[in-house]
């Protein structure tokens, strides 16, 4: 009968990753995005990038406002959850959860505004006609 060797680790884990290194990652890669469109609008005429129209200056209010809510609600769900850790009170894990969901609805909403920036325009998804094969 043939024997397959088996490996010397028998964890089923693919890979591992480190809490404080996921968290480090998830808060980075925002922050290049950031950067990286500062810096792409610098380079090709700042003026013109930030310029708004009729329709998106709505937008961009809307996202200004959302971004501004997100980001306080975020630091409001930070000291929270150092203070849970910190003194582990009744009821604060519970404010914390209620700010974490606030975090994601109003991240929900701030991609949601795209409704004003691509509202009229259409995708359409087709193929060449010698593509295809009748």
């Amino acid at each position: 009968m043939l024997q397959i060797p088996l490996p010397l680790d028998r964890d089923p884990t693919l890979f591992r990753l480190r809490f404080t290194s996921f968290a480090v990652i998830t808060v980075c890669c925002p922050l290049l995005g950031f950067v990286s469109c500062v810096i792409i609008s610098l380079l090709f005429h700042f003026k013109e990038t930030t310029a708004t129209h009729c329709g998106e200056l709505t937008s961009y209010l809307w996202k200004h406002r959302i971004f501004i809510f997100n980001l306080m609600t975020f630091i409001s769900a930070l000291c929270v959850f150092v203070r849970h850790n910190a003194y582990c009170e009744p009821g604060v894990y519970t404010v914390f959860a209620f700010l974490e969901y606030l975090v994601v609805l109003s991240n929900m909403a701030f991609h949601m505004t795209a409704y004003w920036d691509f509202g009229n325009k259409e995708l359409v998804i087709g193929t060449p006609l010698e593509d295809k094969r009748f």
